[in-house]
């Protein structure tokens, strides 16, 4: 089987990533260059000299570069489309793609879109329309992420009590993958309730979108797992806030960290079983943070498209993450706890915004964003 691959939102090329991208679609790219079925024939972009660089860089065709997205679906007939515009415009246009009926494939760059009624649209589109809708939670693919899996369900550490994590830049942004990879860990069981409050006192704007400064949220699965998540981007604590590590996992007999900070040399994965004294490092062929996570992503979404199988990165698996980051938001709007599922369509730190229930100083320069 042979797919026709088209790019949606070439960005510029990527030498000088910061808040308004990181020119993912040249690694969506790079990624289906490696998968021999595909093979990437056209690319749109409202800025036609990003759109021709990106032609020129993958040997695109000239009468295959559009600046009108939905005349490239009318003309070259894609069945795979990676989008990879800012959040605020996700869910329009994959639901053009989605409703085209051309297109039977979408890789979409997370956020999944900056309304919760908007994230839930293109899940429940694509699920009428039998298209496969993906979003880039490529951390998942890390070779550490997928061991510390591994000894969670070899019951290394006991049941599963509670799954912790802090982001670097905040929850909708980063912690986008952080609520992601704690849904991993638990086996994509769905939120309970949500209990969160924020700070945004100061302007945090990455690709487009507004993101809060810190948060607490804590939060219950269905199963009875705990969650406790926390943001910081003012960089006025650690790095990666209170939890100081990317993700921990507690169980009943021990605890596993992925990404452990605070200390130089530490490994990307570590485990203390219960009576340890000691961390004992486990090795792992990768980190938290490579590129290469998003080819075994793209590679892994071709071969579910080509076998009927539900890929991992599923809309439906993103739209859970997606609640838990809207929930923390809404709690902080009621001031309360909110129970699940979620029954809002806005962006309650938008809709706070626009109250003057928060006021955030402008910011005061551009700066970079943490990485997708």
């Amino acid at each position: 089987m042979s797919y026709r691959v088209a790019v949606i939102g070439t960005g510029t090329e990527p030498d000088n990533p910061g808040r308004d991208g990181y020119a993912m679609a040249y690694h969506h790219a790079a990624g289906y260059e490696k998968v021999d079925e595909c093979d990437l024939v056209a690319c749109a972009d409202i800025v036609r000299e990003n759109a021709e660089a990106f032609a020129d860089e993958f040997e695109i065709d000239d009468e295959n570069v559009f600046e009108d997205y939905n005349e490239m679906l009318e003309t070259v007939e894609p069945e795979i489309v990676s989008l990879c515009v800012p959040p605020a415009i996700h869910d329009t246009i994959a639901v053009d793609c989605i409703r085209s009926g051309v297109v039977e494939a979408i890789h979409c760059e997370k956020p999944m879109a900056d309304s919760y009624g908007g994230a839930r649209m293109m899940t429940q589109e694509a699920s009428r329309h039998d298209v496969q809708l993906t979003f880039n939670h490529q951390r998942r693919f890390s070779d550490a992420v997928r061991t510390a899996k591994e000894l969670l369900d070899d019951g290394e550490i006991g049941d599963l009590e509670r799954i912790e994590f802090s982001a670097p830049v905040g929850i909708f942004d980063y912690g986008s993958h952080s609520f992601d990879l704690c849904n991993y860990f638990n086996d994509e069981v769905s939120g309970s309730w949500a209990l969160g409050q924020i700070d945004y006192s100061e302007e945090n704007i990455l690709f487009g979108s507004h993101n809060e400064n810190q948060a607490v949220v804590l939060w219950e699965y269905e199963n009875g797992v705990n969650g406790l998540g926390t943001s910081d981007s003012l960089g006025k604590n650690s790095p990666t806030g209170a939890v100081e590590c990317h993700n921990r996992l507690i169980g009943t007999d021990g605890t596993i960290e992925v990404g452990p900070s605070g200390e130089e040399g530490l490994p990307a994965l570590r485990i203390r079983r219960a009576g340890d004294e000691e961390w004992e490092a486990v090795e792992t062929e990768d980190g938290l943070h490579s590129w290469e996570f998003v080819d075994r992503a793209i590679a892994e979404n071709v071969r579910c498209l080509e076998v009927g199988e539900e890929p991992e990165l599923s809309a439906e698996n993103a739209l859970n993450a997606t609640e838990l980051i809207f929930a923390t938001w809404e709690s902080a709007r009621q001031r309360g706890r909110v129970d699940l599922p979620l029954d809002i369509d806005d962006n309650p730190l938008e809709s706070m915004i626009e109250t003057g229930a928060l006021a955030p100083e402008p910011m005061e320069s551009e700066g970079e964003g943490e990485d997708e």
